[in-house]
């Protein structure tokens, strides 16, 4: 039987990171004022919500609505882990241009893009989110909840800010080894956060913070292949430490520091 177990991150205003796992009961019935989207890692999990028994599975999302009541146990002997965002919907709402935050009738599905958004939020805690990885994290899932939403959502389509998005590259590429706050790139460019965060994605693909980070990593690969330690590039680069920084480089490059090093040396 496992131990059970749970573990929350620093609050944050629109987003709150929780990790858990229970062999058995978990919660009695109660009600929150934000979101609660989770996935569901191994064993299963049921729990009451809106008249029916519910259960997640292993890999399967859950989307509970602000203040709709829900308990949680165990729905097999082994227990369950999981790992759950708690998400203000005033921020998803912002994240829609201001339309209502929207309704996913089904509280439990199989659906790989938000179980992979679930995972890249969780990739390094309980180390703290930046704060425009927060941003990244709530633009990213109110689409996703949108998508699957029972309403009609309107057209967010707009031109693209391309100058806007040119300002925020400059700025992140030389504040690279910073963090950035969410404030600063709306005075640089003009744009508030999440209209910033969903131009910036449709000019490069990716979200202002893996841009910021994908910087860093370019940095840190050029001083390993100098010679310069790990320890020496991770802070230099604006990781928090080592394992931070090989984390980060093996998902970017697909291998790890080290082995970048010895392949850099051989090829000098």
């Amino acid at each position: 039987m496992e131990v059970d177990q749970i573990r929350f991150d620093e609050p944050n205003a629109a987003l709150t990171r929780l990790a858990a796992r229970f062999g058995g009961h978990a919660y009695d019935l109660h009600r929150h004022e934000t979101y609660a989207v989770g996935l569901t890692l191994w064993g299963a999990q049921s729990f009451h919500y809106r008249g029916a028994l519910q259960t997640s599975r292993g890999g399967q999302v859950m989307v509970i609505h602000p203040d709709e009541a829900h308990d949680g146990h165990a729905g097999v002997a082994k227990g369950f882990a999981y790992r759950m965002l708690y998400v203000d919907p005033a921020s998803v709402s912002a994240a829609l241009d201001g339309a209502s935050p929207p309704f996913v009738p089904d509280v439990v599905a199989d659906d790989p893009a938000l179980a992979g958004l679930l995972r890249e939020a969780f990739a390094d805690f309980p180390q703290a989110l930046e704060p425009l990885a927060v941003d990244a994290v709530v633009e990213r899932l109110a689409d996703l909840l949108a998508a699957r939403s029972d309403d009609c959502m309107r057209s967010r389509r707009s031109a693209t800010a391309h100058r806007a998005v040119a300002r925020a590259r400059e700025f992140l590429t030389a504040a690279a080894p910073h963090t950035v706050a969410s404030e600063e790139l709306e005075e640089v460019t003009g744009l508030d956060r999440f209209a910033l965060s969903r131009h910036f994605r449709a000019v490069t693909g990716t979200s202002p913070h893996r841009y910021q980070v994908g910087r860093r990593l370019a940095r840190a690969q050029a001083m390993i292949a100098e010679g310069i330690a790990l320890s020496e590039t991770a802070a230099a680069t604006g990781f928090a430490d080592q394992s931070h920084l090989t984390r980060h480089f093996s998902a970017r490059f697909g291998l790890t520091p080290g082995r970048w090093a010895a392949l850099a040396r051989r090829a000098a």
